[in-house]
């Protein structure tokens, strides 16, 4: 025995052989050996170990074996985790082993070296402490040689090679060391302690006497752990394959999801993906959109959830299970119940009230008509988007409003294509999908003012969702199949119509809406903005009262526009001044009349009339129509020394500048009957301009109020205030018709005007003037401008034939004062009457 010290003297080795030890042959195993538990390890016969040794009784144990004949008992334990075992705990076979070197370590544990020398049966515990003993039985394998047992050793030695040359923990040697082993018994074991297999697993080999059986095992564990070889070579493998350089998580990610699929695990991505197949199969969607949802579903099975591209597939799947393919809104369609929704949300509108009824009308008797495409066209204010509300409310629909004002970008119609990062669907998708009915009503407001630049024009995007012969098959850029929008109800709006593309408007049944007059805004106030007013003020009835000569005052002085809305934000003001009082307890109840209302809103804001203006030279009255509504505009026209020159401001518009040329040629034309002289264009210079220079201004209908401001200053004769006038004009004097007539006509009424000159072919546009308007206005239909140069300077005898055609009031008795009269000439035109 050779004992070896560290540089402190504490021993750390001791070699227990010697050369006069008997020989392996020659050991004889006692029937009663002290054993020695083992935690996670199995020692076979003929197997050379090391054994660390922890526990106070295991290291006594060693001590005094190595003292000893140095041989031991190696008996597995049941539960490795179990810290003090007992009888039980151990199992009933193990290895006799004989100790052949002992290493002792600063810490107090030892290491032991032994070498296994035969299976024994451990049939009695004899002793607990301190530490185990008892007596044991060796098992002899019995000696067989057959055919079977050959085939089995060639083919654990073909398995433990391939695994030899898998596996990177098993040497090479090792195999070299299995071939030069003769004895099938041997060679079972020494597989069996150089195979990566559970504690279980070896204990049942080393419990298995039987060469064969265990032999047979012994392959079946063998094949296993090459087939798992195999199969980890195999994810290397695909996984390199796919795998860039330098991304190592990629490499673990890609690894974990291949050894999922592999053992049929359900990791969260897969539950994902089934959890999507089963939404897209309980869905009722078109042919084309299922194909190309499973394919889109396939394509993210395959993709890595790391890849950028998962979550492009994942974003556009959403999308097709979200959007409402078979979902749509029962319609309850009831013609007489819808008259009273609409009426009940707005006030006049007749015209419009009538097509959207006879529209339900049509849908109740066919349900296979197409949607009308409406057109809403008139100023702000005037109850455009809230009469889409109503007609959705009317038939039962659910309501989207997509605000098209601003929008430049083509996609935005169509959707981006799925190539661009954040792509997304147009906002039609969009909209349905809000909805989440195939069949909504879809208001697309401010359609006038969609703009177009390099990205492309939405509104050659809109001819095909608003042509009813095909958006039956509209494709989205984003989601790439064919959407039906025919079931869709399309309403559009807009302030005007010359900024809309012809072939889009020719896709659209327009519908105006014009201004509402004073007696209608006084209706409006009265059912619904004050009584909304008070609601949003925490006002009752009984607490703010505005009588109607208040509203009215308000609409005068505090308002100009076509629509309600300012008139309701002075209403709303009104209410709060009213709200501070009752919260301040000033008061208990407000009633607000006319004289009242300055003290609440200030100052008026606005006059309407002309009527206290006086009679001008060179000043005529205009009418005109704006985004909000009809509107006076004033011409006024000066004549300067100077060689002929057309000097034209107020920021004229092309056509309004070829009007004013055309009413100079007229005016130089017919200088002699005007009587002025007939070079007196080569004196003097022409100034028109048109007040407002801020506001840009176009359009023909100002040619007639042009030409009147230009003879009342040739000839010095003034123009009668209380005339206003509109019409385009010709250079052979022919007045046009224009369009606007029932705006003109209420912003003509509002301002005072007693007499308000039109071409006559615009008679057939009083059918949609007010009935007081006409009343209280003369309305004189010229055909000719002599006719209204007569009508507006009194000057007479130009007017050649039948004469102009009067409707409405009787006028007044012009006056003549700051004016000559001329003479009646002979042949004047007669003037005729008519009443209203």
């Amino acid at each position: 025995m050779t004992e070896k010290k560290d540089s402190l003297g504490v021993e750390i080795g001791v070699d227990i052989t010697s050369p006069g030890d008997p020989d392996e042959g020659d050991v004889l195993i006692p029937e009663n050996l002290p054993i020695l538990p083992l935690r996670d390890m199995v020692l076979y016969p003929e197997i050379v170990a090391p054994v660390m040794v922890g526990r106070e009784s295991s290291k006594r144990l060693v001590d005094e074996a190595v003292a000893g004949n140095k041989t031991i008992g190696l008996v597995a334990l049941r539960d490795p985790e179990i810290e003090d075992p007992t009888a039980t705990d151990l199992y009933s076979f193990g290895t006799a082993a004989r100790i052949v070197q002992m290493l002792r370590f600063p810490d107090g544990t030892i290491r032991i070296v032994v070498e296994g020398l035969a299976r024994i049966r451990l049939t009695k515990i004899t002793a607990t402490s301190p530490y185990f003993r008892g007596d044991v039985e060796v098992v002899t394998p019995p000696q067989s040689e057959s055919p079977k047992i050959d085939a089995l050793v060639r083919n654990v030695l073909a398995s433990f090679q391939q695994m030899v040359e898998m596996a990177p923990y098993i040497p090479d040697q090792l195999f070299v060391a299995a071939i030069n082993i003769s004895e099938p018994d041997n060679l079972a074991d020494f597989m069996a302690s150089n195979v990566n297999i559970s504690i279980e697993e070896r204990q049942e080999l080393l419990e298995t006497t039987d060469v064969e059986s265990r032999l047979e095992k012994l392959v079946r564990i063998i094949n296993r752990e090459l087939a798992i070889l195999q199969m980890g070579s195999k994810i290397q493998e695909e996984v390199q394959s796919e795998m860039e350089q330098g991304q190592r998580e990629f490499l673990l990610r890609k690894q974990l999801e291949i050894i999922r699929r592999e053992l049929g695990d359900s990791p969260d991505e897969k539950a994902e993906v089934d959890e999507l197949r089963e939404q897209l199969e309980s869905l009722v969607m078109p042919d084309d959109a299922r194909k190309e949802a499973e394919r889109e579903l396939g394509r993210l099975e395959r993709i890595p959830s790391a890849s950028p591209e998962h979550a492009v597939i994942r974003s556009y799947l959403d999308w097709m299970l979200a959007f409402p393919w078979d979902k749509s809104t029962p319609e309850e369609i009831d013609v007489n119940k819808a008259a009273k929704i609409l009426d009940a949300d707005h006030y006049d509108l007749e015209k419009v009230k009538d097509r959207i009824l006879e529209y339900l009308a049509v849908k109740q008797l066919s349900s296979e008509i197409r949607g009308p495409i409406l057109c809403f066209v008139g100023p702000p204010g005037v109850g455009k988007t809230s009469l889409g509300k109503s007609i959705a409310k009317a038939t039962g629909r659910e309501f989207v409003r997509l605000s098209l004002g601003g929008v430049r970008d083509e996609a935005e119609i169509r959707g981006h294509r799925r190539t661009y990062i954040g792509s997304m669907p147009g906002r039609i998708v969009q909209a349905l999908r809000r909805a989440g009915t195939i069949n909504p009503v879809v208001m697309l407001d401010e359609i006038d003012k969609l703009g177009a630049d390099f990205r492309g024009d939405p509104a050659a995007a809109l001819l095909e969702v608003l042509d009813p012969e095909q958006n039956r098959s509209f494709r989205d850029h984003y989601l790439d199949v064919p959407v039906d929008l025919s079931r869709v109800l399309f309403i559009t709006t807009a302030n005007v119509l010359d900024t809309i593309p012809p072939a889009l408007l020719d896709r659209m049944e327009v519908l105006p809406l014009p201004g509402y007059t004073e007696p209608d805004k006084l209706q409006i106030a009265k059912r619904f903005l004050i009584g909304r007013q008070r609601s949003e003020h925490g006002l009752k009835a009984s607490q703010l009262t505005i009588t109607d000569a208040a509203i009215r005052r308000v609409i005068e002085n505090y308002t100009r526009e076509a629509g309600v809305r300012n008139l309701e934000r002075e209403i709303a003001t009104l209410a709060r001044k009213a709200a501070r009082a009752i919260a301040s307890k000033e008061r208990r109840k407000v009633t607000i009349d006319e004289r009242q209302v300055p003290k609440f809103l200030g100052k008026r804001k606005f006059q309407h009339t002309v009527a206290e203006e006086a009679d001008e030279v060179g000043l005529a009255t205009g009418l005109a129509v704006t985004g909000a509504g009809g509107d006076v505009l004033f011409v006024e026209a000066s004549l300067v020394p100077g060689k002929g020159g057309l000097t034209l401001t107020g920021q004229l518009g092309q056509v309004m500048q070829e009007s004013a040329r055309a009413a100079f040629t007229y005016a130089r034309s017919r200088a002699d009957a005007l009587g002025a002289e007939a070079d007196w264009w080569e004196k003097f210079d022409v100034h028109i301009h048109v007040p407002a220079g801020a506001i840009p201004k176009d359009g023909p209908s100002a040619g007639v109020t042009m030409t009147t401001a230009l003879v009342s200053a040739l000839t010095g004769k003034p123009i009668r205030k209380t005339v206003g006038m509109t019409g385009e004009v010709t250079l052979r004097g022919k007045v046009l018709p224009v369009g606007g007539i029932k705006e003109k006509l209420l912003a003509a009424h509002r301002a005072g005007l007693e007499t308000v000159l039109l071409p006559r072919d615009n008679e057939v546009d009083l059918d949609d003037v007010p009935e007081f308007v006409i009343r209280n206005t003369e309305i004189v239909l010229v055909r000719h401008v002599d006719e209204v140069v007569q009508e507006a300077l009194g000057i007479k005898g130009l007017a050649k034939g039948r004469g102009p055609r009067r409707v409405g009031k009787k006028p007044k008795a012009p006056s003549t004062r700051g004016r000559s009269a001329p003479k009646s000439r002979k042949g004047s035109p007669q003037r005729r009457r008519k009443g209203a």
